[in-house]
Formats: C-alpha cells, sequence, structure tokens
C-alpha cells in the first residue's frame, strides 16, 4: 500500500485530495496540518492519521516517517494578507523545510500548489515560460516557491519536484474559507438567500475557473510524471461572471439578476487564462468539467450539505 503526506490536508484543496488518495489509490494518507485556516469538518470520515502541527517546524518529521511522495498544499492563501514577512516565512522557507524532511527519509516525489497568481495581469493565454510578474506578496511567494523548488530539483536530480499553478477554483469542502472562498461560492450563497447576485460593472470581467475534481486528476496525474516541472492547471477556457450568475440561475432553478457594482479597488485582473499544453505533455491532464457542468455538480453537492 502507498503512503502519501498532505499538508494543509484539513483545508479546500487539501481535503478533496486526501479522499481520492483514499478512494481512488487505496492510499494510506497522513494529514498535516495547524488548523489555522483547515477545519475538521472537512476530514470527516477520513481514515488515516493526522498530525497537527505546523510545516515550519521540524517535530513532526519523524512522526510522519517514510513516505511515497507528498502533496505539499499548505499555505497562507489570503491574498490580502499585508505581513511581507510572514507571507514569505510560511509559503517559501516552510516550503523548503518540507524539501529537507523529504532529503531526510528519502522521498523521491513532491507535487506542491503553486499559483496563477505568479502572472499577474500579464498577457493571456498565460503560460509557464513567462516571466512573474505577480500583483501582491502571495503571487511573489509563489514565484519564489517555483524558484526555490526549481534549484532544488537541478541539484537533486533522483528526485521528481512538481509545481501545479492552480488557477480559478471553486468546488466543495470550500465552505471554510471565509472571504476567500470562490466568487462561485459567494454567489451561490447571496441567490440562496433570495438576493441578486453582486458583481463589479459590468460582469464582464473573465476568468479560466477549473473545478476542484479536475485540480484534484491534476495532482494523481503529477505521481507519474516523468520529470520535475511547474504547469498550469486550469481548463484553458476563460468565463466571464455573467456566465457563471446565468450557470448558478440554471442550477439552482432561480432568475435572478446581477447587481453591478464599482470596483473600489485600483487594481483589477480583467482576464485569466492558461495555457494548457506543459499540462497535457507532462501530466497528461486534460480538464473533464466544464463551467455548467461543474456548477450543475457543485450545487447538487451543497444542497446536500450541512455546513
Amino acid at each position: 500500500m502507498k503512503k502519501y503526506l498532505v499538508t494543509g490536508g484539513a483545508g479546500f484543496i487539501g481535503s478533496n485530495l486526501v479522499f481520492a488518495l483514499e478512494g481512488e489509490r487505496k492510499a494510506k494518507v497522513t494529514v498535516l496540518d495547524n488548523f489555522s485556516s483547515g477545519n475538521y469538518k472537512n476530514l470527516l470520515g477520513f481514515s488515516g492519521t493526522v498530525i497537527a502541527d505546523d510545516i515550519a517546524s521540524r517535530e513532526w518529521f519523524d512522526r510522519a516517517g517514510a513516505v511515497d511522495a507528498v502533496f505539499h498544499q499548505a499555505a497562507v492563501v489570503d491574498t490580502t494578507e499585508a505581513d511581507q514577512r510572514k507571507m514569505m516565512a510560511v509559503n517559501v522557507d516552510a516550503f523548503r523545510n518540507v524539501l529537507d524532511y523529504a532529503l531526510k527519509y528519502g522521498v523521491k516525489r513532491v507535487i506542491y500548489a503553486s499559483s496563477a497568481a505568479t502572472y499577474g495581469n500579464s498577457k493571456c493565454p498565460m503560460h509557464e515560460d513567462q516571466v512573474p510578474t505577480p500583483e501582491n506578496v502571495y503571487g511573489f511567494s509563489k514565484a519564489i516557491m517555483d524558484n526555490v523548488a526549481r534549484d532544488f530539483a537541478a541539484e537533486h536530480k533522483d528526485m521528481v519536484v512538481v509545481g501545479l499553478r492552480y488557477f480559478n477554483v471553486y468546488g466543495p469542502r470550500e465552505y471554510y474559507k471565509g472571504k476567500m472562498a470562490s466568487m462561485v461560492f459567494q454567489l451561490y450563497n447571496q441567490m440562496k438567500a433570495g438576493k441578486r447576485p453582486r458583481v463589479f460593472k459590468f460582469g464582464e470581467q473573465m476568468r479560466d475557473f477549473v473545478y476542484v475534481k479536475d485540480l484534484v486528476r491534476a495532482n494523481l496525474n503529477a505521481l507519474d510524471a516523468a520529470k520535475s516541472c511547474v504547469c498550469n492547471i486550469a481548463t484553458g477556457k476563460p468565463r466571464n461572471f455573467n456566465e457563471v450568475i446565468e450557470a448558478l440561475n440554471k442550477a439552482m432553478k432561480t432568475d435572478l439578476a446581477p447587481e453591478y457594482f464599482d470596483n473600489p479597488y485600483a487594481f483589477l485582473q480583467l482576464k485569466t487564462q492558461a495555457d494548457q499544453r506543459n499540462a497535457k505533455a507532462l501530466l497528461n491532464y486534460r480538464p473533464e468539467w466544464s463551467l455548467e457542468d461543474g456548477i450543475a455538480d457543485y450545487v447538487g453537492i451543497l444542497e446536500k450539505t450541512r455546513i
């Protein structure tokens, strides 16, 4: 039986990955989480073990022991976090710590979460070879993580280190993310309460939305990657917020018109779109969920979920 360590396993993406590893791969999974943003409810039904500790610590090394691969999802994910030192310490320095753990225990594969935030407002479609132009310290921290991973993989050629640049993810188990939950979830909650969904004028900003089930598939595919790499994980098909609302109305059987309001921020990313060529070639990744199908599936789950 394969053994995997998932850092941040009580969080949104991490918990989805944990259950896929247990269910699809029949693996033994250990979760490492400090529960600063993760929630135990995301792990209800989990049959593995949980280490309640911080990735910046080294005390968990021996408790985790040897595994076949690490899925590193733990991070400060609040893109509005203004404490630059905190962001860099958790997202970069603690990542180095995870790599040290892998070295100590002979773990030959590390798969980690990067982000489309590294691209900032650069031209579309966004390709992994573009020079990073992040607009906030979160995106900067992820760009530096990619640099750390590249240099580490070059020095340790017997290891495979795969970075996955997540685009705009939505789906089950994001309920505890608060203000950082996806716009799909936030708009759903407004509409569920009978309110008109509120978006910036005039709902034409485009995002490369990706359903979390596709994201999990990319992580599982990375277990078979032949070499170290960084890949965009998205659909490659940007959609606007008006289309999100339309899909929600259809899935929820409502007819609520959007309420447009002025954007209060000096900066707004007008469009994200992933170039998917690397993901297809290196990970055999092909997204299966369209925006409409993903939202319909998600709404069906939300209607059955007690939060």
